[in-house]
């Protein structure tokens, strides 16, 4: 297509700013998403504004302090020691932005219905001051439609006209906290546009930032294409899931299952069990799309069953921890049980939807006394549906001893795994942790 015989002046004044890297690009939510998007704009040589109405992050990052421990703190000294980079709690300094880059959450409301609000307030909050030349895109992950369907209405409110005065793109996240192999700029982003001018708008603002944009035919599809990709994996999570107790009931090894089926170079891709779902992705993002569908007369069998197994995970740990434990000639309640990592996976401090906190809720409500230990959460966050007063306590042999049972839900590197090993009496191992120790003193069992 003709691009400059197409766009509007606003389209071409936008695009030259970001071909020349002149925008000033917002992002708004400074999260796991946030933060590592707006190094990358930066690095690529925008001007960056970073928008999070907790001010506690604002001052943390104008003082060159990262809140988010994987992250390390050169990222947020690099950032807070530019003149290109501007942390603020002022919503209203968003009408000076160029491009609009919103990372806010998208959790599932009590009854698993979407939690439509960071997305609503926040569009809302940028249409306040929205004008002519400015680019805006959705990274939150949603059902289909949100951002035509929902946000672009809002901003189209203010009298200006989405591909003609201002543009608007869905450009998912696919950030993965805690992974060392892969930067933001290394992983190929999907752009789609409400319209074709938004689209092409888009990939000139982040091909300025990313290796690899791949521009996809509208908004609609974006959306779709990532809940497919975490829906992808919640299936197949589950299936391992299911397939795990099953083979524990026969004496089977579920591990040493997958370890043998991947030798199949084709048509086999492994997945592996573990105590449920954590982060904010996988446990959440499909029920969007179910929800969803259900407004087009369509039930997403495979998506609910799914959620129906991984869900249950903790409570099965619980049951094998209770079943270990009375093969010990002791019961669950009154036993001192240590949770070995509470972060969602290895190596972050990340606790969202963490499985733990169910395991965790559901041995003390049987009675168990229950501490943790993780070196990454020195202290258990209050959670939307978890609160507990728990501090992670310090590991030695004789503090290992001194509990009943030791039950593994997160594999960080920096725990010491060999002097459980050694001293635990009994370790519930959700992780395969304890393979590496074929000659461990502590009795291990499989959950």
């Amino acid at each position: 297509m003709n691009t400059n015989a197409t766009m509007s002046e606003s389209a071409r004044s936008l695009k030259e700013k970001l071909d020349q890297r002149k925008a000033l690009v917002a992002i708004v939510g400074l999260g796991y998403v946030g933060l590592p998007l707006a190094r990358a704009m930066h690095a690529a040589g925008f001007q960056v504004l970073g928008y999070d109405r907790d001010e506690t992050k604002i001052q943390k990052l104008k003082a060159g302090e990262s809140y988010l421990k994987h992250l390390g703190d050169e990222m947020v000294q690099e950032l807070s020691g530019s003149s290109r980079f501007r942390p603020t709690h002022d919503p209203k300094e968003l009408g000076r932005a160029d491009a609009i880059i919103l990372c806010v959450p998208t959790p599932l409301g009590r009854h698993m219905e979407p939690d439509m609000s960071y997305i609503h307030d926040t569009t809302r909050m940028v249409a306040a001051t929205l004008r002519k030349g400015q680019i805006i895109s959705l990274e939150s992950t949603t059902y289909p439609y949100t951002t035509r369907g929902e946000c672009l209405p809002m901003l189209e409110e203010t009298g200006l006209k989405c591909g003609a005065d201002f543009f608007l793109v869905f450009s998912p996240e696919r950030e993965d906290p805690g992974r060392k192999d892969v930067s933001v700029n290394q992983i190929p982003k999907l752009v789609g546009g409400v319209d074709p001018v938004s689209g092409l708008l888009g990939k000139a603002l982040y091909g300025a930032a990313v290796q690899q944009v791949v521009l996809v035919d509208n908004a609609e599809v974006a959306e779709s294409a990532k809940l497919l990709e975490n829906i992808y994996r919640a299936v197949n999570i589950a299936l391992v899931n299911e397939l795990k107790p099953v083979f524990t009931s026969m004496g089977i090894d579920v591990w040493k299952v997958i370890e043998a089926a991947s030798t199949k170079p084709f048509g086999f891709q492994p997945f592996f069990p573990g105590p449920g779902l954590g982060g904010h992705c996988i446990p959440i993002d499909p029920f969007y799309l179910t929800w969803k569908a259900r407004e087009y007369g369509h039930h997403t069998r495979f998506i609910e069953l799914a959620g129906e197994v991984n869900n249950s995970m903790p409570h099965y740990v619980v049951e094998r921890t209770g079943e270990a434990l009375n093969q010990q000639g002791k019961p669950l309640r009154g036993a001192k049980v240590l949770v070995c990592g509470i972060a969602y996976k290895p190596d972050i401090d990340d606790v969202r939807e963490t499985p733990a906190a169910e395991i965790i809720h559901h041995l003390a409500q049987r009675g168990a006394e229950v501490s943790y230990h993780d070196p990454h959460v020195p202290s258990f966050p209050s959670m939307r549906k978890w609160n507990f007063d728990l501090d992670s306590v310090e590991l030695s042999a004789d503090r290992v001893r001194s509990f009943d049972c030791v039950v593994i839900v997160t594999h960080h590197k920096a725990i010491r795994w060999e002097m459980l090993a050694n001293h635990a009496r009994l370790i519930v191992d959700t992780r395969n942790v304890m393979a590496r120790f074929p000659r461990s003193e502590a009795k291990v069992v499989q959950a």
